[in-house]
């Protein structure tokens, strides 16, 4: 018997008992979001990569696929996935990295997870298998079913093979420093650097020369301490002249992997770990604690032991949500609650895949 077939019996007695069910993968993103009550449901071991054709720029692979796994075959041919997803640990998975839906310092340039994902093979709260999605990028009427699985934390579904898009490796990249800057003022070289930068969810083309100034080839920026971090990404000429056109000094490219998997010195801390998204032009948040800038200003991290209703208020007022990323033990609502409106949307998905409630029952919100 096939390990699918084993979770597709699972699922099905677990519904024949109404009992809930905690989908278990690497646990490397089992700090985020609620806790999960109910008997496990391991899906690490359905791992493997089904198709990988670098030429069609997509591959497709088992959820409990290793993400190192995956990422050591695209380097071999030179490709990368697009949103630099974060592994938090050496146990991250495919299915984790979907179900989860976080990107790194590439997202705003390269494309979220949700951007990326082409179809899915989803095991629903009947013990039926769906294939939702495709291989290949269409323009589709109606609604692509297979993205409401990034971000959702299992709470739809058991996710049993993923397909998503890449991209081949910049040819020469770069990361500077610049020295005393800060967001508060957004004096120079922010303001400088921030006006060629996308609006969030954008896609940033390479360096491009426009009537006024040329487009600079920018993949990750970060603010922390008063210095400004920006990675250039493009051809060694354009890397080369946007260097010399933005100045600052050579830095250790290791600062965005030690962003993105959150073992800088900001982030070993007990106090509860907000992550904030907001406009990228939106003003400082004046709230107190320790505060890490990403993606040109729309990712913001807090660390504070402030009033969620507080934080929440603020980063309303300023167009953004805030989510309470880490350290959340007894802190409330983990998630930005939903309009009425919205969570009675997420009801009907809920109950249209999953209408027992058995899969990762509360781990997004009460009731979900």
């Amino acid at each position: 018997m096939s390990l699918e077939t084993e979770l597709i019996e699972q699922v099905k007695q677990a519904a024949s008992r109404r009992a809930p069910l905690c989908i278990v993968g690497g646990g490397s993103k089992a700090f985020y979001g609620a806790a999960c009550a109910g008997e496990r449901l391991e899906v690490s071991g359905h791992r493997g990569i089904v198709a990988y054709e670098p030429t069609e720029l997509v591959i497709t692979a088992r959820a409990g696929t290793p993400l190192a796994e995956i990422e050591a075959a695209l380097a071999a041919n030179n490709q990368m996935l697009p949103f630099e997803p974060p592994h938090f640990s050496e146990h991250a998975t495919f299915g984790g990295m979907v179900a989860a839906g976080l990107s790194g310092p590439r997202r705003p340039w390269g494309g979220s997870v949700r951007d990326a994902v082409l179809g899915v093979k989803l095991l629903n709260g009947r013990g039926e298998v769906l294939r939702l999605g495709g291989q290949v990028m269409k323009n589709v009427a109606g609604y692509d079913v297979s993205r409401l699985m990034v971000g959702a934390l299992g709470t739809l579904g058991v996710l049993l093979e993923v397909s998503v898009k890449v991209l081949p490796r910049p040819a020469c990249e770069r990361t500077l420093v610049f020295e005393n800057v800060g967001r508060k003022s957004r004096q120079a070289p922010s303001a400088e650097w921030a006006s060629q930068l996308p609006a969030e969810g954008a896609i940033k083309p390479l360096f491009r020369p426009t009537n006024t100034a040329p487009q600079m080839p920018i993949s990750a920026s970060l603010e922390l301490d008063g210095r400004l971090y920006l990675r250039l990404s493009a051809s060694t000429r354009c890397v080369e002249m946007a260097s010399d056109s933005l100045g600052g000094e050579a830095a250790d490219p290791a600062v965005w992997a030690a962003a993105r998997d959150q073992t800088l010195p900001f982030f070993q801390t007990n106090l509860p770990l907000w992550r904030i998204s907001l406009p990228p032009a939106a003003p400082a948040l004046n709230l107190p604690g320790d505060e890490l800038i990403e993606w040109s200003g729309a990712q913001r991290w807090l660390a504070t032991d402030h009033a969620a209703q507080t934080i929440r208020q603020r980063v309303n007022a300023l167009g953004g949500h805030a989510t309470l990323f880490r350290n959340h033990a007894g802190s409330g609502d983990i998630f930005q609650p939903l309009p009425p409106a919205m969570l009675a949307l997420q009801q009907r998905i809920k109950h249209a895949l999953d209408p027992l409630g058995i899969f990762n029952p509360g781990r997004l919100y009460e009731g979900l």
